[in-house]
C-alpha cells in the first residue's frame, strides 16, 4: 500500500507540472481526459490532451470524451495483456512458464519473444551488469516488506543463484525459448516497463491521440507536445523525498523519459538500507555515487533507456555519463549521492534549486 500511495504523489505531483506549465489549444481552458489503473506494481496514469477525430481535425480532447476514453482503454488493455505474459511473478505468463521449464523448449507470444532479444542485446552491452537472468536473486529479496519486518536472503542461497545468472543461456528459435542452464530465471523487470510504454504509446496513437502523457510510474512518455508550440513539462524528482519533491524538470515533446532510482523500493534491515539495484554476480545491492538516473531519448524508445537507466546506476556518475554519451540520441540527468547532478550537453534540464 505504501508504494500505490508514494506513486500516486508522484502522478499528483506531474500533473501539477503539466497543467500549469503552460495554456490549453487556442487559449482553452478545457481540461484533458485522464483514467488510471493499478498495473506494473504501480499506479498508472494516461492523459489524454488533442486526438484527431474521424476527418483528421485535432481538437481538444474534452470535446471528444468518448473517443479519448476509449482511446485510454485500449492503451490499459494492451497494458493488462502484456503483464499477464511477461510478469515473473504471475504463474500462467510467458516467462514463469520459461523459468519451471527445466531447459525444455516454451512456445511463446511474439511480444515476449520481441523483449526477450532486447533484454538480451542489452546484457551484451553492459557485458552482463545488467542481466535479465538475475530472477534467481530478486526472489531471494523482498523489497515489498512492511517496515520493521524485512530480512535479508540467506547468504548461501544468495550466493547459488548468483552461480545461474548468465544471459548466454536463453536460447530463442522463432517463437520458442529456452534457458539451457535449467537453474537460470529469466526477470524482466528492468526494461519490461518502457516496452509496454512504447506499445500503450502506438495504441493511442492509432486512434488518433496526438498529445497525450503515459505515466508508469518513474517511466514517462510525452505524445506530441502540450499544444502546437508548447511542449510538456516534466519533473525530476529529488531522490529519497518520497517523490514529493523535484530537483528540476524536463521540457519533452514527442519525448520518453525514464528515472531509475536506488530509492525506488528499499529496505532497511538493522539500521542499514538495501536497494533493489543487484550486482548480478554477487545479489548484492551495487554501491556506486549515484542516487538516480533520468534519460530522454525519442517517444518509441522507452524500452532502450529503461534498460539503459539501469545500467548507468550500475556503472556509476563517470563511466554512466561516458556511457551515455557515446550513444546517438540519448541524453541523461545524473543525481549524484552527495547532491551534485550531472548533465549530458543536449539535455533540457532546468534546475529549481
Amino acid at each position: 500500500m505504501r508504494r500505490k500511495t508514494i506513486s500516486i504523489i508522484l502522478i499528483n505531483l506531474l500533473l501539477l507540472l503539466l497543467t500549469t506549465s503552460c495554456g490549453q489549444m487556442g487559449g482553452s481552458s478545457a481540461e484533458p481526459v485522464m483514467k488510471d489503473g493499478y498495473y506494473l506494481d504501480t499506479v498508472c496514469t494516461v492523459t489524454v490532451y488533442r486526438i484527431a477525430d474521424a476527418q483528421g481535425e485535432v481538437k481538444v480532447a474534452a470535446d471528444m470524451t468518448e473517443d479519448a476514453e476509449a482511446a485510454i482503454d485500449g492503451a490499459f488493455d494492451l497494458c493488462r495483456d502484456l503483464e499477464s505474459k511477461i510478469s515473473r511473478t504471475r504463474e500462467d505468463s510467458d516467462i514463469s512458464r520459461i523459468n519451471s521449464a527445466g531447459g525444455e523448449w516454451v512456445d511463446v507470444s511474439e511480444e515476449t519473444c520481441e523483449l526477450i532479444q532486447k533484454g538480451v542485446e542489452y546484457s551484451e552491452l553492459s557485458g552482463g551488469a545488467f542481466d535479465i537472468t538475475v530472477g534467481g536473486l530478486t526472489e531471494q529479496w523482498d523489497f515489498h516488506a512492511d517496515e520493521g519486518e524485512a530480512k535479508l536472503p540467506d547468504e548461501e542461497a544468495l550466493a547459488e543463484a548468483a552461480k545461474h545468472v548468465g544471459y548466454k543461456s536463453i536460447e530463442i528459435d522463432g517463437s520458442r525459448v529456452r534457458l539451457t542452464d535449467p537453474a537460470a530465471k529469466l526477470d524482466l523487470g528492468g526494461i519490461a516497463k518502457g516496452y509496454i510504454g512504447d506499445r500503450m504509446t502506438e495504441a493511442l496513437e492509432s486512434r488518433g491521440v496526438v498529445s497525450a502523457v503515459i505515466n508508469l510510474g518513474g517511466n514517462v512518455i510525452c505524445v506530441g507536445g502540450k499544444t502546437d508550440t508548447d511542449d510538456f513539462v516534466i519533473g525530476v524528482e529529488t531522490p529519497f523525498s518520497d517523490r514529493t519533491e523535484i530537483i528540476g524538470k524536463i521540457n519533452a515533446r514527442d519525448k520518453t523519459l525514464v528515472t531509475s532510482g536506488v530509492y525506488e523500493r528499499r529496505i532497511e534491515v538493522d539500521g542499514k538500507t538495501y536497494h533493489h539495484i543487484l550486482d548480478t554476480k554477487t545479489g548484492w545491492p551495487v554501491q556506486t555515487d549515484l542516487d538516480a538516473v533520468t534519460l530522454t531519448a525519442d517517444k518509441g524508445r522507452s524500452a532502450d533507456i529503461d534498460a539503459l537507466s539501469t545500467i548507468c546506476l550500475i556503472k556509476g556518475s563517470a563511466e554512466g555519463k561516458k556511457f551515455i554519451e557515446g550513444l546517438e540520441g540519448i541524453e541523461g540527468v545524473f543525481v549524484m549521492s552527495d547532491g551534485n547532478v550531472l548533465t549530458t550537453d543536449g539535455v533540457s534540464f532546468e534546475s529549481v534549486k
